[in-house]
């Protein structure tokens, strides 16, 4: 749950300002915390029969195919707009760390080091399923709340020692500049929730029976997720807004330059965190790959095809991570346009057409509380976000 989005929270908040960033953030991790509930409960919502995947809830809240071709492309922009960003997350963390350590090794542009991540994710590629990730995922979860307490710690440090040199307020200094930032603020604070695009084909892996359905292990898992991403989000974008001010990077731990040696730790911890994390998004594009070329082109399954499907899809997130890498932009421009609807908005309205609350009870009113704040995200989050990578790539040399 913990994802590379959290580093970009300060910056977020450099751009929305002390009030608005706490409130959207506050109000992102209940609404979030809520869809997620929605989607754990829908898993099982006919008797007997478990929709393991999201375009399978999809067809049966908005009907037969039209639910497939609504849910299907938004959650696979999700998954592929995640893996760009960790390419590129992979990469700036690699680079950081060698800047740190050995400046000379430093020196090398951040296109190897995006190629360097991206070749470790052709060799993860080739695991055949989420069970043969355990290992990774577990060290991806302890490396994402190390490296956010380093962040939280050495922003906190940096902060008590540096306040007269800060200054808070909005990032943009004239009033166009700020209502586009706010927008692209809203579209970052939206990314830093992903876990819904996978929730469905977690919670497939988990044994479910009348007595005891999947529903119940799985919400103790999202409980416990949700108080790690409150430690987390909360004290790295408070502490990294507070420690720098507008001048923060739209990574924090580029800006971090001090103790040395914790900052590389924590970069190095980045790197490893989305090793992990790119798989887990990956997974289900390579089932859909995998599922397309075996039954419309009538490839033959094995380890051939594997290698050559998953293959492609890895170098292609890399070649585009390496064209546009940047950071905050990508988080506001993917965190509105494909994490919004996942996240925010699909869940609630699926709820109200499966479910049918009352009308104006509590989860009637909460699921369209959530559908309107996460279409208002959807809406101007991805105007601000693609002004943002406007603005960067002026300065910005291809491959460099």
């Amino acid at each position: 749950m913990v994802g590379a989005g959290a580093l970009g929270l300060p910056f977020a908040m450099s751009q929305l300002g002390w009030t608005p960033g706490i409130a959207i953030l506050g109000l992102s991790w209940v609404v979030t915390l809520y869809t997620l509930w929605q989607l754990v409960e829908l898993h099982e919502c006919v008797p007997g029969h478990r929709f393991d995947r999201y375009p399978e809830l999809g067809d049966h809240a908005f009907g037969k195919k039209r639910g497939y071709w609504i849910i299907m492309p938004q959650q696979l922009l999700v998954q592929v707009a995640s893996n760009i960003v960790y390419m590129v997350t992979g990469g700036n963390s690699l680079q950081k760390f060698f800047q740190l350590i050995a400046p000379t090794v430093a020196s090398i542009r951040k296109t190897y080091f995006i190629t360097m991540f991206g070749t470790l994710q052709l060799l993860l590629s080739q695991t055949p399923n989420f069970n043969s990730l355990r290992g990774v995922s577990l060290l991806a979860a302890i490396m994402s709340v190390s490296y956010c307490s380093i962040s939280f710690i050495a922003s906190a440090i940096r902060g008590s020692q540096h306040q007269r040199d800060v200054h808070y307020g909005f990032r943009a200094t004239t009033m166009a500049g700020t209502i586009f930032d706010v927008f692209n603020g809203m579209g970052t604070m939206a990314f830093a929730f992903a876990g819904h695009s996978v929730v469905l084909e977690i919670q497939a892996t988990i044994p479910s029976t009348p007595e005891r359905p999947s529903s119940k292990p799985m919400w103790k898992g999202v409980y416990v997720a949700y108080i790690v991403v409150a430690f987390c989000y909360f004290t790295v974008s408070i502490t990294g807004y507070w420690a720098f001010g507008v001048s923060v990077d739209d990574d924090v731990l580029v800006t971090l330059n001090s103790p040395k040696w914790l900052i590389a730790i924590a970069n190095l911890m980045v790197f490893l965190h989305v090793v992990g994390s790119y798989q887990v998004f990956a997974m289900p594009v390579f089932d859909l790959i995998e599922s397309y070329l075996v039954n419309n082109l009538e490839c033959t399954p094995g380890h051939t095809l594997r290698l050559i499907g998953r293959s492609v899809y890895v170098i292609l997130t890399g070649f585009v991570g390496i064209c546009i890498p940047f950071f905050g932009g990508l988080l506001g421009f993917f965190g509105g346009l494909v994490y919004a609807p996942i996240s925010y908005v699909f869940p609630s309205i699926m709820w109200l057409i499966v479910e049918n609350p009352k009308s104006w009870s509590f989860h009637w009113t909460a699921s369209w509380i959530s559908i309107i704040f996460g279409s208002l995200i959807m809406v101007l989050a991805p105007i601000g976000g693609l002004r943002q990578i406007i603005i960067t790539a002026k300065d910005y040399k291809f491959f460099s």
